[in-house]
């Protein structure tokens, strides 16, 4: 949430950072809402300072008819107090929500773009991969792994239906060897804290994340309980310290967790439709940080090291984008994805999105610490990034590892956790 002030004293500056976003949010409303509740507040306060000073007056008088009239007209008062207390509620509320409905600025050195056509390449590491290349013309993963054995699309519309699919044996070893080598990647080299927290949130944390209104059509819900399925990791790390004050010498806290994620996807009816690029269900290694706001672009810029580790420890081609204005998103001030290659689809998938919220969420969950012992209270910057996603980075694997039989080579990063297999055959023998 953008801060109240800032949008009172320069509402200019964000109108002009929403164009540049291509976002609307209700500037005008909130700024009239906002005069509203101070006008509310002044004579509410007033008032009280009057009742307070006529009740200590009457409480001095001994004569009942001097105090009578003093009595009634503190009732008149009273109404009124309570009224104006009504609509102050009520003002504060319309300017909540109002401000739920603004986006996060953008920092000053993001691009100005209007989509994703327009984002910046920063820096690719590795050719991608084509037929020249292998010898023999790639598969795309929805043929690979039907082939193998290993992925299961039928079945997974039979369970579930569309956008669901069922992985069977190296497989699902193999995803779970990604896993678990990357949680203790980012451990053991990046110096993260491993989480494992809930997968269905309270509806406070959603709109302290910042998935609340904007995406409440993109999120699956148990009405019964009033619990929220996760569409990322994002939403339980962000609240782990909400309503906190943290100590200063604790920052930047750095988390990291693997957690199923939930998404209905309705925003993208009709793309990507082939294989396990877009799907209801999927796992994601997600990596989160509080850091002051003097330190968060550095740590966005680690944040982004941490996770291209991953791509070169896997030895797979891939590149860093940076987002234009136009394809920040909804609580980024600035945002990189990191892509891999995948000649079989023959695209750049995106298996990272690296994020710097500066406060954004952090005011809207009320995660504060304190500078120094007499400094006022700050709000924190929060950072997230994948490190990595899942299924795309089975993808890649799959796709940049096949040989012209049909079988798949494991990565060697990969083999301890596979039992020692270094391939993937059809044939069910692995050897």
């Amino acid at each position: 949430m953008i801060d109240l002030r800032y949008i009172r004293e320069h509402p200019d500056q964000v109108k002009e950072a929403l164009r540049k976003l291509h976002a609307e949010a209700p500037i005008d409303e909130i700024l009239h809402l906002d005069a509203d509740r101070r006008e509310v507040l002044g004579e509410l306060e007033a008032l009280r300072h009057k009742r307070r000073v006529a009740s200590k007056q009457i409480g001095q008088m001994d004569d009942q008819d001097q105090r009578q009239p003093h009595i009634d007209e503190m009732r008149s008062v009273g109404v009124r107090i309570s009224d104006l207390e009504e609509r102050l509620r009520d003002v504060e509320h319309r300017l909540l929500q109002a401000l739920y409905l603004v986006p996060n600025l953008p920092h000053e050195s993001v691009p100005v773009g209007a989509d994703e056509s327009e984002n910046v390449i920063i820096r690719q590491e590795g050719e991608p991969k084509t037929a020249k290349d292998f010898n023999f013309e790639p598969l795309p993963h929805w043929e690979l792994g039907p082939r193998l054995g290993i992925l299961d699309f039928e079945r997974g519309v039979k369970l579930s239906g569309s956008r669901f699919y069922v992985m069977f044996g190296m497989g699902s070893r193999l995803q779970r060897a990604l896993i678990q080598w990357t949680l203790d990647f980012h451990i053991e080299k990046h110096g993260y804290t491993e989480v494992y927290p809930p997968f269905v949130v309270r509806e406070e944390c959603m709109w302290g994340a910042g998935q609340l209104p904007k995406f409440m059509d993109n999120i699956y819900h148990d009405v019964e309980d009033d619990l929220w399925l996760i569409g990322t990791g994002e939403i339980p790390m962000t609240n782990l310290h909400r309503e906190e004050i943290l100590d200063a010498s604790e920052l930047p806290k750095k988390y990291v967790a693997c957690t199923p994620c939930f998404r209905r996807e309705k925003f993208s009816a009709g793309r990507d439709v082939r294989g396990i690029k877009r799907v209801h269900q999927f796992e994601k290694v997600e990596m989160y940080k509080f850091t002051t706001p003097e330190s968060s672009y550095e740590e966005l810029e680690k944040l982004v090291e941490d996770a291209e580790a991953i791509c070169r420890a896997l030895e797979i081609p891939h590149r860093v984008t940076q987002m234009v204005t136009g394809d920040l998103g909804f609580t980024a001030a600035k945002k990189y994805d990191i892509e891999m290659w995948a000649p079989g689809s023959g695209e750049w998938l995106e298996v990272s999105s690296c994020s710097n919220c500066e406060a954004f969420q952090a005011r809207r969950a009320e995660i504060r610490y304190r500078p120094g012992p007499d400094a006022r209270l700050e709000f924190v910057h929060t950072l997230n990034g994948s490190g990595l996603a899942l299924p795309r980075t089975m993808i890649a694997v799959l796709e940049n590892y096949q040989q012209a039989d049909g079988s798949v080579i494991v990565p060697e990063v990969l083999r301890s956790r596979m039992g020692g297999v270094e391939i993937i055959k059809s044939d069910g023998i692995n050897g």
